[in-house]
């Protein structure tokens, strides 16, 4: 029954659409702008740096105050309740019943997760992870190409480093839904045509 409570605390945290809320803001909207998607990326490229930053830690939050939550709520369950918090959140950000289900691709949340992981479980999980993300992006240039293999490295160091199986599992079930909404990107970087970042000027 916690998973149930966790995931659904986690969705109403999630559906708080952080680039949603800074395109109106803006008076935009970004499910019509740039990529469409309601993330930090679209955001950092339609609004510029700020409206972009404010998303992205926006977001980064919903992960965390979903984990706090859970983790207060159900202390004896441990890491477990802020997982499942956390993947109700990043179900609510990709899938907002108010969108028409259609939101972000849940990174930053799950950075939120990530950070929580390592300041409470697995610092090496998280160093790991960000390190392969930030590196992938710095060489490549494809923010993309590092969100895809910081969430492949996320189950991996949970499985390396003895987490919790169900925990573990949970994260193989979120890097899975990360993939695929990463989908049409992995289309364009087979083809050659992904769009590499650069940051726009406006403020």
């Amino acid at each position: 029954m916690f998973r149930l409570i966790c995931i659904a605390i986690g969705y109403c945290i999630g559906c708080i659409q952080t680039a949603f809320i800074m395109g109106k803001l803006c008076k935009t909207d970004l499910s019509k702008k740039g990529s469409g998607n309601l993330g930090t990326t679209n955001a950092l490229r339609v609004l510029g740096f700020k409206a972009g930053a404010v998303t992205f830690i926006g977001d980064i939050l919903k992960g965390v105050v979903s984990f706090i939550i859970a983790r207060w709520l159900f202390p004896d369950m441990g890491i477990l309740a802020g997982i499942y918090a956390c993947a109700g959140t990043i179900l609510g950000h990709d899938f907002p019943f108010y969108l028409h289900f259609k939101g972000g691709k849940g990174i930053a949340a799950t950075i939120g997760l990530v950070l929580c992981i390592g300041f409470t479980e697995s610092m090496p999980l998280m160093l790991i992870s960000f390190i392969i993300g930030i590196v992938a992006v710095a060489l490549s240039g494809y923010i993309s190409l590092g969100s895809m293999l910081f969430s492949i490295a996320i189950p991996v160091c949970a499985f390396f480093f003895q987490l919790p199986l169900e925990g573990a599992l949970v994260l193989t079930a979120l890097t899975i839904l990360a993939l695929w909404k990463h989908r049409a990107n992995i289309g364009r970087l087979r083809a050659g045509n992904e769009n590499k970042f650069t940051l726009t000027k406006k403020v």
